[in-house]
């Protein structure tokens, strides 16, 4: 019987490579995942300093004279916090804890500003032009991620408009005073406009109608920027 000679190079060299190989895969993974750590504790904290500057604006708002506070006395990156948050629940997914956490947190910076906008509209007769919404993403509204596309074209189209997001189902005491305060119902999107309720989809004409103010701003934008 003839013993064939067992090549121990050639099984060494396909070990070594397929073992480079391994290793090249969980750095590359290891590499994009503590990327994506990075960009959240990046989102979470510029999200705290900004609720910090807006509670340190509540008290600053006190003593200050109306001719020094204008709307852009408040933040103006909540369009930009909400869309990399957007891109982290993509990425990681809704219920992800570090994507729960970082969505409590832009929602606190909403309110805080939501309450600092009321607070200069009441000192400076400065009317807001503001819209709260409430939307879920469990997968029992249908109409809510083709409504967050419309009021982010909207926001894009006025940039003075501010727009507050809020999920239904966040467990955060604070929104859900504001849903009890709303009296707002499991009926979704939702979306509210001074004193106004608006239940289900609602297209950009039907907002731009629901606040006239848009046209004022649409007027002033463009008068901008024929200007330049």
């Amino acid at each position: 019987m003839e013993h064939k000679t067992v090549d121990w190079k050639k099984y060494l060299l396909v070990f070594i490579i397929t073992g480079v190989i391994f290793a090249t895969a969980i750095a590359i993974s290891n590499y994009f995942g503590q990327k994506k750590l990075d960009e959240i504790r990046s989102i979470q904290d510029k999200i705290a300093i900004d609720i910090l500057s807006s509670e340190t604006q509540f008290s600053l708002l006190e003593d200050s004279s109306c001719k020094n506070v204008s709307k852009e006395s408040l933040s103006t990156e909540l369009g930009s916090l909400e869309e990399k948050l957007s891109y982290t629940e993509n990425e990681l997914g809704v219920n992800d804890p570090q994507v729960v956490t970082l969505k409590r947190y832009y929602s606190l910076l909403e309110i805080k500003d939501y309450l600092l906008m009321n607070k200069i509209s009441e000192k400076c007769k400065i009317t807001p032009v503001s819209i709260i919404y409430f939307y879920s993403n469990k997968g029992d509204c249908s109409d809510c991620q083709k409504e967050g596309y419309v009021l982010t074209s909207l926001r894009e189209t006025y940039p003075d408009l501010r727009v507050y997001s809020f999920d239904y189902n966040i467990d955060l005491s604070a929104v859900k005073t504001l849903i009890g305060i709303n009296k707002v119902k499991n009926n979704l999107p939702a979306i509210f406009i001074k004193d106004q309720s608006y239940y289900g989809f609602q297209s950009i004409e039907d907002l731009e109608k629901a606040v006239p103010e848009l046209q004022v701003l649409k007027t002033k934008n463009a008068t901008t920027t024929n200007k330049k």
